[in-house]
């Protein structure tokens, strides 16, 4: 699909982007770019309202709520909503009255979304009227930092409204009070900076941050992180960006990607990490037993679902990170992803390294060999690392998985992969080592060395540049292989089962 836009000095441009690249179709028209962030926030809000309302359709006071398959109730229970002693849903009103707000909410949205994506202006012009202000243009850093610090300020703005639930507004339901916990009203939170920055050191513990165990600490800290937003927040609206940032950032709609993508990744981490070991945040009346996926009886628990999907788009998202972050610093060092090389050279001449064999020049030979991802025709570096990672991930799970030492264990398939994921790494190092001692900066054909003379290198590979592409979409290709084949593994029952018609 070809898009044309109209950059804001008015000079056109022919972007080839397939329709799978989603906003990167419209990088450059900020009026639709708006209109299309909206409408994702309207489709993540009416989830939200529906997925809430499906839930308490099916919710049950029988039985626990961590074995309910349940995902959102959990959370609202946390904030003390409808919930009494011991962690008893005594009424379930306000979780229907939250739902209903956010189907609401997203029909505004949605307007908004469609009127933007549709009707108003595709680029948002730069003025000094009120809707001048949501003007952009990506190179100019000024702005870009105006953003940053209206994005600070509203972080810490939702951190206060944690704070303010938990001291003015009915209070945070606290596991460790009472017999078997109950809501209160947190009204001394920490806010001594030693107490509260020493989880970042493990002074309260090994787990770091997720050893907060009172409620008073963790309010703290909500009331710190959120001090320290706003301030940051204003600080980039008031100031400019130094001089190292101007040279070590990117400024360009996928730079900027990349930086959220890469946010967002070790945000999945770390509360992948903090639902596993923490009961303070994540009650066990709640969320199931701390530090398992099965409880008791087997049913996979609300911790269980958060901790994996977190753990689980983390890592896609880390993926994402790196992927655009190479290919907005290649394109700012004038790297063409279109460029397409393709070079399968035999010889006759028994120096030359591919000596010219009925078995490697046959028709045969040449097309099953011309159509491998490292020759293929028309593919960049980046492409042929991905497909070659992809595949050397997949098919290095089965013997980590099947022959280690862990495989009659519970988790021998996640250290089949975690395995997997190790020597992608390890395999990645060794390219980029390579690539630095056997590529310059750029190709000089009157100065071959042993790796630019080889003719069956694509000559996009010659270059410092390229290989690094390459041996980092080979990482990225890697890892995405072994968590893809560790997914089908390690749910094959069930796929058998979708695929037997017994499910």
């Amino acid at each position: 699909m070809t898009a044309i836009t109209e950059q804001p000095q008015g000079i056109k441009s022919f972007v080839d982007i397939p329709w799978w690249a989603g906003n990167a179709r419209l990088k450059d028209i900020s009026g639709r770019l708006l209109g299309a962030h909206i409408a994702q926030a309207s489709l993540i809000v009416f989830w939200a309202g529906a997925m809430t309302l499906f839930e308490l359709s099916n919710y049950s006071q029988t039985l626990p709520m961590y074995e309910q398959g349940l995902i959102l109730l959990p959370h609202l229970a946390t904030l003390g909503l409808g919930v009494g002693d011991g962690g008893q849903v005594i009424d379930t009103y306000p979780y229907f009255v939250i739902g209903v707000v956010h189907l609401i909410s997203s029909a505004v949205l949605g307007a908004g979304g469609i009127y933007h994506s549709l009707i108003g202006p595709e680029i948002l012009e730069q003025n000094d009227t009120f809707i001048g202000f949501f003007g952009y243009d990506w190179k100019d850093t000024d702005k870009m930092t105006n953003i940053i610090g209206i994005h600070l300020i509203l972080l810490g703005i939702g951190a206060f409204l944690l704070v303010f639930k938990a001291m003015f507004w009915g209070g945070l339901f606290d596991p460790w009070a009472g017999e078997m916990g109950q809501v209160r009203v947190i009204t001394d939170p920490t806010v001594n900076p030693g107490a509260i920055f020493g989880y970042l050191f493990g002074v309260s513990g090994k787990s770091g941050m997720a050893a907060v165990n009172n409620l008073e600490d963790l309010v703290g800290g909500h009331l710190w992180i959120g001090s320290i937003c706003i301030l940051g927040g204003f600080w980039h609206l008031a100031t400019k960006p130094f001089a190292w940032a101007r040279k070590a950032l990117v400024y360009s709609g996928e730079a900027y990607l990349s930086y959220s993508l890469g946010a967002i990744s070790y945000m999945g981490f770390l509360a992948a990490y903090f639902c596993t070991v923490n009961a303070t945040a994540y009650p066990e009346v709640f969320y199931g037993p701390v530090g398992l996926i099965h409880s008791d009886t087997g049913i996979v628990t609300a911790r269980g679902w958060l901790a994996t999907f977190h753990f689980a788009f983390a890592l896609l998202f880390l993926l994402g990170h790196i992927w655009h972050a190479v290919r907005a610093r290649n394109k700012e060092a004038g790297f063409d992803f279109n460029a397409r090389d393709v070079s399968l050279v035999v010889s006759e001449d028994p120096f030359v390294g591919n000596l010219k064999t009925p078995l490697n020049s046959s028709e045969f030979s040449q097309w099953l060999l011309s159509n491998i991802p490292f020759y293929r025709p028309g593919l960049s570096p980046f492409f042929r690392g991905l497909e070659i990672g992809m595949a050397h991930g997949y098919l290095l799970f089965g013997p980590f998985a099947l022959l280690g030492p862990q495989r009659s264990s519970e988790q021998g398939n996640l250290i089949g992969c975690l395995s997997a994921d190790g020597l992608v790494m390890i395999l990645t190092i060794c390219l980029l080592i390579y690539g630095g001692v056997s590529f310059k900066k750029e190709w000089r054909s009157e100065f071959p060395t042993y790796a630019t003379a080889n003719q069956d290198v694509p000559a996009s590979l010659k270059t410092k540049s390229g290989w690094n592409q390459f041996a980092v979409s080979f990482m990225i290709g890697g890892l995405g292989g072994a968590f893809f084949a560790y997914q089908i593994y390690n749910y094959l029952d069930i796929l058998k089962a979708i695929l037997t018609g017994n499910i």
